[in-house]
C-alpha cells in the first residue's frame, strides 16, 4: 500500500481530478461522488504540500482492509509545518491492487472546511480567509478586520511570530462544531474559537492555528465586538509558542483580553460588566479562575467571570509592573517544564511576588477598579 496509490496525494497538488479518483474502487459509486465534490471544494485553496502516511499496521482479513491514515498538508505562505487531521480508510484488493472503499474521519477526530462545501478564498495583507457557505463580502470584512488586527498584537507581543492568521468560516454555529469534532451547544453564544498545538515554551514553531468563526455568534456583534473578538483570537495565535501545558487558561486568556483591550477607550465596568455586578456585590473572587472554568458548555455569567478576572489580573501587572514585565512573566510561565510550580516560579523571577501576594493585590485592585 504505496502512499501514492492509496490516497492520490499528488493528485491534489496538480490538479488531476482523475488522477485523485484512481485509487477509489471503480464499484464505490457513492464515495467517487463525494470525492470528485471535495477535490472540487479544494480548488481555490492555495496548497502547499499535501500527503497521507499510514499510521500503524493496516488491520487485513483476506482481501480487505481497514487503515489508520494521517493526512498532511500545508497552506502556501501559512503553514510553518504540516497540519495533521486523522482518517480512517476501508480498503479493497482487486489483483495486486488495492482500492478505496471508505473514507471517513478516525475515531475523536473532525471534518475539515472542505468537506463542508466549496471553500471561497480571500487573502487580505496578513490574513488568509476560508468560506463555506458565507457572502464574499463578509470573508473580505473579516479579513480586513484581522489585517488590523496583526500590528495590534505585534505591539503588544513582542516575540517572533509568522504575522499571518488562517480564518475559517463556516455556514453555521452546526458546522463550526463539526471542525472542532464537539458538540453545537458548546459553542452557541462563542464567536470565535482558535485551535492549534501548544508550543514546548519556544522550542519550535507553531503549526495548525486556524480560528473559527461561529457567523451567527460574530455577525450579532458590532464593529467594535469583531475587532476585539478577532485580535483576541490572534494573539493566541502570535503566542502559540510561548504557551504549553504550563501556562493555565487564566494567563492565555486573560493576555489575549488585555492585548485586546489596551488600546480601546473603555471603562473597566464596561468591559468586565459580569464582575463588576459581582465585585459591588461583596462577592469578590477569592482566587483566580481554574482551567474548568473556561468551558463553553457551562454557565455563560460564569464563563464571563472567569474572562473578565484573568483580564484584570493581566490588567494589574501591566499597570504595576509595565507591558514588558507581563510579557516576559508570560513567557517564562510557558517555559517551565510543567503546570507544577510555573506561575509560582514566574512571578517570583519576573514579579518579586508570590501568588498569595498577588491575588490580595489583585482582589483590592478589583474593589477599586469595579467596586
Amino acid at each position: 500500500m504505496r502512499r501514492r496509490e492509496l490516497c492520490g496525494a499528488a493528485a491534489v497538488l496538480a490538479g488531476d481530478a482523475a488522477g485523485y479518483l484512481e485509487p477509489i474502487a471503480p464499484k464505490a459509486r457513492k464515495l467517487r461522488t463525494a470525492q470528485r465534490t471535495e477535490f472540487a471544494n479544494l480548488a481555490d485553496v492555495p496548497l502547499k504540500s499535501w500527503a497521507y502516511e499510514v499510521r500503524g499496521t493496516p488491520e487485513q482479513d483476506g482481501d480487505w482492509a481497514t487503515a489508520e491514515v494521517e493526512l498532511r498538508y500545508r497552506i502556501d505562505g501559512y503553514d510553518t509545518a504540516p497540519v495533521a487531521t486523522r482518517r480512517t480508510l476501508e480498503l479493497m484488493r482487486e489483483g495486486d491492487r488495492w482500492y478505496v472503499t471508505a473514507d471517513r474521519p478516525a475515531d475523536g477526530a473532525s471534518d475539515q472546511l472542505w468537506h463542508q462545501g466549496e471553500v471561497e478564498v480571500v487573502r487580505g495583507a496578513h490574513s488568509l480567509v476560508l468560506g463555506v457557505g458565507r457572502p464574499q463580502e463578509e470573508l473580505r470584512r473579516i479579513a480586513d478586520t484581522v489585517d488590523l488586527a496583526v500590528p495590534e498584537v505585534s505591539d503588544a507581543w513582542p516575540g517572533e511570530w509568522a504575522r499571518r492568521v488562517v480564518v475559517h468560516v463556516p455556514d453555521s454555529v452546526k458546522s463550526m462544531a463539526g471542525l472542532l469534532g464537539s458538540p453545537e451547544a458548546s459553542y452557541r453564544g462563542i464567536a470565535a474559537v482558535t485551535t492549534g498545538e501548544a508550543g514546548t515554551g519556544g522550542e519550535r514553531p507553531a503549526i495548525a492555528d486556524r480560528v473559527i468563526v461561529n457567523p451567527q455568534a460574530y455577525d450579532s456583534l458590532g464593529s467594535f465586538g469583531q475587532r476585539i473578538v478577532l485580535t483576541h483570537e490572534t494573539v493566541h495565535v502570535a503566542t502559540r509558542t510561548s504557551t504549553s501545558p504550563a501556562t493555565p487558561v487564566w494567563l492565555s486568556e486573560g493576555f489575549a483580553d488585555w492585548a485586546a483591550y489596551r488600546g480601546e477607550d473603555r471603562a473597566p465596568d464596561l468591559i468586565a460588566p459580569a464582575l463588576t455586578k459581582a465585585v459591588r456585590a461583596g462577592d469578590v473572587p477569592e482566587a483566580f479562575p481554574v482551567d474548568e472554568d473556561f468551558g463553553f458548555d457551562g454557565d455563560a455569567d460564569e464563563l464571563s467571570r472567569a474572562y473578565e478576572s484573568a483580564w484584570t489580573a493581566c490588567e494589574l501587572i501591566a499597570e504595576r509592573w509595565g507591558k514588558e514585565k507581563l510579557t516576559a512573566f508570560y513567557a517564562a510561565v510557558g517555559a517551565h517544564s510543567g503546570r507544577d510550580g510555573s506561575v509560582e516560579q514566574a512571578m517570583d523571577a519576573v514579579l518579586d511576588t508570590t501568588p498569595e501576594r498577588f491575588t490580595a493585590d489583585w482582589r483590592d485592585y478589583l474593589s477599586t477598579r469595579l467596586g
